[in-house]
């Protein structure tokens, strides 16, 4: 376990600043993924789904030919809310490291997919 998970905040500054700019929310979901893997170490993919009728569909992705489905040995999955609190999609993140994410990784996740949740409401 780490005890501070400064990549992941770092990352979040990242995203944040994004969001705050207001950029379109496409834009907003491929920052997140992008700063996301980028900055984390042991992040080594994230894709967002959106919820459409019944289906998922991938909006966003740090690789689209390979999710690492079959290679992850941690994946963390973080509903995406809109305004109301409707779960209108989800973030998943995959790691190929056994014990790689701790409890601040955790609440920071969330916040972020709380915020781009938020944001694709507002477009």
């Amino acid at each position: 376990m780490r005890g501070l998970s400064i990549p992941t905040d770092i990352a979040s500054l990242k995203i944040m600043a994004h969001v705050y700019k207001k950029k379109d929310v496409y834009s907003i979901f491929a920052k997140t993924v992008e700063s996301l893997v980028d900055t984390v170490p042991y992040i080594d993919w994230v894709g967002i789904y959106m919820y459409e009728n019944l289906d998922h569909k991938l909006v966003a992705a740090s690789c689209f030919e390979n999710d690492l489905r079959w290679e992850c040995n941690g994946e963390l999955k973080f509903p995406v809310k809109n305004a109301n609190s409707t779960e209108i999609g989800v973030m998943v993140v995959r790691t190929k490291e056994a014990i790689a994410f701790d409890v601040t990784d955790v609440a920071t996740l969330e916040t972020i997919a709380s915020a781009i949740g938020h944001e694709y409401t507002l477009n």
